[in-house]
């Protein structure tokens, strides 16, 4: 498999360099103890001949040129977390030609892999348009702003597509590597990992901090006020509207466009991360708890808990002892 590793200045060093390291790893245990040759061809390409990272560390790249022909490319994350940094380097003028680029190899059949901030990249060129894709969570509001023909689920950690695949935040770009991986030997995907101490996940819900993702809006952030002041209560859409001066429907709508989800749907995430914080106290009751966050009983709390995290209370309160 022919990797092209696209390379911008200002990108972020700990996923490009965990993601390279991957397939060494990779290519190590295949020659290794498997008898055969390297399974990947990976090389650091990029639309400028000297790049460097967010920290300032120069990155050999080779230029592409017309005979570099990759099934696949990776586009790392920028070092730019935020959306008055994210924004302005979109338009730079290396970002615009490096989306050129990504639609001219696809155009001659190339896959596109993304991770964090790069799904921002692979997005700029329109190719994700109607379809699914995650990114770094605590820029879905911004991620669904820009593209709002993408179908956003940040909840999960990898989108495969006709595309390619996005991936979630920061070391999402590991979870993309052992995925690209174990496209071409599930064995070896899963030596990798046991020697990185690392699984690939199918969702970062866990991560999520429901918070970060109230702040992009004045009024989901004085919604997401009210509900924490309101979870041990039952949810009332109307009673909502009203406490925050404004219409059912409107704020529904603002719900939708900023968090992607119902009102109802983000205040059982507060209920989900309120119940994850208090089973921090491993000798706290379930019913308790369940009680604190306004269910009637455990059972219920237990099931919401494995569908919107994927795991049950045992495993959680074992995650953070």
């Amino acid at each position: 498999m022919r990797i092209s590793v696209l390379a911008l200045d200002g990108l972020w060093a700990t996923g490009f360099t965990v993601t390279l390291d991957a397939f060494v790893l990779a290519n190590s245990f295949s020659a290794r103890q498997m008898g055969g040759a390297p399974y990947f061809d990976v090389s650091v390409v990029g639309v400028r001949r000297k790049v460097r990272s967010g920290q300032g560390w120069t990155i050999p790249v080779r230029t592409i040129t017309p005979d570099l022909k990759p099934d696949w490319i990776i586009v790392p994350a920028l070092n730019t977390g935020t959306p008055d940094r994210l924004l302005p380097a979109l338009e730079r003028p290396d970002v615009k030609q490096a989306t050129v680029q990504l639609l001219k190899w696809h155009a001659e059949g190339a896959r596109i892999a993304a991770s964090c901030i790069g799904v921002f990249l692979l997005a700029e060129t329109g190719l994700l348009d109607q379809r699914e894709a995650t990114t770094t969570w605590w820029l879905a509001p911004l991620f669904r702003q820009r593209y709002p023909s993408v179908r956003l689920n940040e909840s999960r950690m990898l989108v495969p597509s006709d595309v390619g695949v996005t991936a979630g935040a920061a070391m999402g770009h590991l979870d993309l590597a052992l995925w690209l991986i174990r496209q071409s030997s599930p064995e070896l995907a899963t030596t990798v990992s046991r020697y990185l101490l690392a699984d690939i996940r199918s969702s970062q819900a866990a991560y999520i901090i429901p918070n970060h993702l109230a702040q992009a809006d004045p009024l989901i952030l004085r919604f997401e006020r009210w509900a924490r002041e309101h979870l041990n209560k039952g949810f009332s859409l109307q009673d909502a509207a009203k406490a925050l001066a404004t219409s059912a429907r409107t704020l529904q709508r603002r719900c939708d466009a900023v968090l992607g989800k119902s009102p109802l749907s983000y205040f059982q995430d507060l209920r989900v991360e309120h119940a994850q914080s208090l089973l921090h106290g491993n000798d706290v009751d379930l019913e308790a708890i369940a009680t604190e966050v306004g269910y009637a009983d455990g059972s219920t709390l237990r099931t919401l808990l494995r569908e919107r995290l994927g795991r049950g209370v045992r495993d959680l309160r074992a995650d953070l002892r």
